[in-house]
């Protein structure tokens, strides 16, 4: 039997591309063998609303974050769905043509972005709203361009950005907004960020603030 076609991500190591078998290549290997998308989408999103809470009330306002931090949320939110939930991936991935930083250079990576962007910009207690802005669109961009899980890094990046940005005051992000031809927009922006070039993010999370504001 062929294996199935990995559609959420292209993998430079099928043997690892751990997808469900009959799913059709669409749901990754998990502990409670579903199947079906939809369902598989539910339950990650339960889990995820589940994590969010959990760290909203465990995570005070003076933390700062470290890559150890990262991995914990990761496994709060997919442990009991996923085996390697919580651990750096082993394979190579890429999306639409766009290669995420290779799998053995992500512990390293991690580490450096502990170093540098969570020491710059966690605990996020900025006056100025355009700082909080930067801090917010760097530490996304960066952890995003490491994708250091098999899955949920977008997810997870979002989360980690709603715990920073209720460290500045702000409420819950909503980030509803980021769909269609906001969400292509959203995805060239991590792509900006492999130059430093973080502007295109900043002005993605501006309008996530004013929209969340507005609510």
């Amino acid at each position: 039997m062929p294996m199935p076609t990995p559609t959420r991500y292209d993998t430079d190591h099928l043997a690892e591309a751990q997808f469900e078998p009959n799913s059709r290549g669409r749901v990754l290997k998990n502990l409670l063998g579903i199947r079906l998308k939809r369902e598989m989408d539910a339950l990650e999103a339960v889990k995820l609303a589940e994590a969010t809470d959990y760290a909203i009330r465990h995570i005070s306002a003076e933390h700062r974050f470290t890559a150890q931090d990262v991995c914990t949320l990761h496994q709060q939110w997919l442990g009991k769905v996923y085996p390697w939930a919580g651990e750096y991936r082993q394979v190579n991935i890429s999306k639409g043509g766009f290669t995420f930083a290779m799998s053995a250079q992500i512990s390293r990576l991690m580490e450096k972005l502990e170093k540098t962007v969570l020491a710059a910009y966690t605990p996020c207690h900025f006056v100025e709203p355009e700082k909080v802005i930067e801090a917010l669109a760097v530490t996304h961009c960066e952890l995003v361009l490491i994708h250091p899980f098999r899955d949920g890094n977008g997810r997870l990046a979002r989360l980690l950005a709603t715990l920073m940005a209720l460290q500045a005051g702000l409420p819950l992000l909503d980030f509803s907004g980021i769909r269609g031809k906001k969400r292509e927009a959203y995805f060239a922006a991590v792509q900006s960020g492999m130059g430093r070039n973080y502007a295109p993010m900043e002005a993605i999370f501006r309008a996530v603030i004013a929209k969340t504001l507005r609510r």
